[in-house]
């Protein structure tokens, strides 16, 4: 547990240029704050505890203002910055060292049953206001511009911008 805080620690730190140390990013990072009790209600969930893990996950909303549902699956090194308005729904995959800003959107488009919210690759970006919706694919190394509203697969290395988003070829300068 303590190897894993560290890591997710260690992880923002190298990431948010207005940390100024590993324990200032403990004390005041609200997607830290948020993650850990994910974290905490993604095992409780794991073990049947359905309810508890909700009520986890509800208060953390009230706390920071990121909701992220106990049964989605995120990988180590997620960087939340901001966070404020960022909601990650129940069915959502996200990879290794992926960034949210402030404002993201990993939802369904409707109440369709089974996987329903977007899986996300290794090292993907998604910037403030980005809304991906439905069952869809984003490529290790992605990155989603701000505003975007993405409802199409988007590969690797690739960008996608707009309203609705247009996918941009990769370039050196996307990698």
């Amino acid at each position: 547990m303590f190897k894993e805080l560290k890591a997710e620690l260690e992880s923002i730190r190298a990431r948010d240029p207005a940390a100024r140390s590993l324990f200032s990013v403990f004390v005041f990072s609200p997607g830290l704050r948020a993650l850990r009790a994910y974290r905490r209600a993604h095992r409780l969930r794991a073990h049947g505890l359905g309810f508890l893990a909700e009520w986890i996950s509800q208060r953390a909303r009230r706390r920071t203002g990121i909701e992220i549902h106990p049964g989605a699956e995120i990988g180590p090194g997620l960087f939340i910055d901001h966070g404020m308005g960022v909601v990650i729904g129940e069915t959502a995959e996200i990879g290794r060292n992926c960034t949210l800003y402030h404002g993201v959107t990993l939802g369904g488009t409707g109440k369709a049953r089974g996987k329903r919210h977007p899986t996300l690759g290794d090292g993907v970006t998604v910037g403030a206001g980005a809304k991906l919706l439905g069952n869809i694919t984003v490529g290790d190394g992605a990155k989603i511009g701000a505003g975007a509203v993405v409802l199409c697969d988007v590969p690797a290395n690739c960008t996608a911008v707009g309203v609705p988003a247009r996918i941009l070829p990769p370039h050196p300068t996307n990698q």
